[in-house]
């Protein structure tokens, strides 16, 4: 093996060892209570490799994500229906949340590591969506299926509300439970029920109840 191969190997271990560290830490403490020398010295490496590949704690979490839900995310755009492109939209939506909730449960406190990591970065003008582009390919690919669906409702905001729930202290709970399909079987219900609702059923913004106290 050339010098070249050998390093370009030894970098692809490293990485390697360093997610899968990052991984197992995160399975045992909170996010906060994980520092990078904590990683080097669970991974095998100087501390100076960790900062080298992922430069801060945000980056180490980002790019973990970005590992774990790259399955997923070649399933959405190239893979077959329903969570690939061919299905109706409805289909592909339950199918997505579905998907999301198994990568989740299956790395319990990573959207709430990805979550610590945006609010203590350095950059407090960043935006959190731009800052891990996992959340960002999420919440844009279930905004696009629930307009295509329902154009009158706010599928933005709806697309936020739904992956909030996934980081929630007793979602993620649940997920520690081994819960997931509880939590799967639920957002199917709850998006169902929203797509079923009839247009234009949803009350004024600034509409009162009938018993509200006059003012």
């Amino acid at each position: 093996m050339t010098e070249g191969r050998r390093e370009r190997a030894d970098a692809a271990r490293n990485r390697h060892a360093i997610l899968l560290a990052t991984e197992e830490l995160l399975a045992r403490h909170r996010p906060e209570q994980i520092s990078m020398e904590q990683v080097a010295a669970a991974a095998g490496v100087g501390k100076g490799t960790v900062f080298h590949r992922f430069g801060n704690r945000m980056g180490l979490m980002r790019a973990l994500m970005a590992e774990r839900a790259l399955a997923l995310h070649e399933a959405v755009t190239t893979g077959p229906p329903p969570l690939g492109p061919g299905a109706p939209s409805r289909e592909r939506l339950l199918a997505f949340l579905d998907a999301v909730v198994d990568v989740v449960a299956r790395n319990k406190g990573l959207l709430a590591a990805l979550g610590h990591a945006v609010t203590t970065a350095h950059k407090p003008e960043e935006d959190p969506r731009s800052a891990h582009p996992v959340y960002q390919f999420w919440h844009s690919h279930i905004t696009s299926l629930i307009s295509q669906e329902r154009s009158d409702l706010d599928a933005e905001l709806l697309a936020h509300i739904l992956l909030a729930t996934l980081h929630s202290d007793p979602i993620l709970r649940l997920l520690e439970q081994g819960d997931g399909q509880r939590l799967a079987d639920s957002l199917r219900t709850l998006v169902t029920a929203l797509l079923n609702a009839s247009a234009g059923r949803t009350e004024p913004r600034n509409s009162r109840h009938p018993n509200a106290p006059q003012r």
